[in-house]
């Protein structure tokens, strides 16, 4: 009989197995996004010193959509990008998360691009 397979568990997999090569840095932070059925968020990380340094989500005021769709990843893009750049981060490493680049994920990454991000 087949088993079935944990979609949660391959996913973190996944996820593992990029964080292995992928870092971030003071001059050079990681942008980390989390999808769920409801919310998409996004945080940039200096894995260095453990902090978290910007954070933007669909449960934020400034953003009107509130589901986990393209229109909400777009708004979330544009507002972590607008916020790092004020303080001063250009360039970021992207972490898809262990994720599928397609849909909601490009989307925020595509977005986050336009508003000035570097990845």
């Amino acid at each position: 009989m087949v088993s079935k397979t944990d979609r949660k568990l391959e996913r973190e997999r996944r996820h593992k197995r990029v964080r292995t090569k992928i870092s971030g840095t003071s001059e050079c932070p990681r942008l980390c996004i989390f999808r769920s059925n409801t919310n998409i968020y996004a945080q940039i990380i200096d894995d260095t010193k453990g902090n978290t340094l910007v954070s933007a989500s669909t449960l934020d005021k400034e953003v009107k959509t509130k589901h986990s769709n393209k229109e909400a990843a777009k708004e979330v893009g544009t507002l972590v990008a607008k916020r790092a750049l004020e303080k001063n981060i250009k360039t970021v490493v992207y972490d898809r998360g262990g994720y599928i680049y397609h849909g909601v994920v490009k989307e925020l990454a595509e977005a986050a691009r336009e508003a000035g991000l570097e990845f």
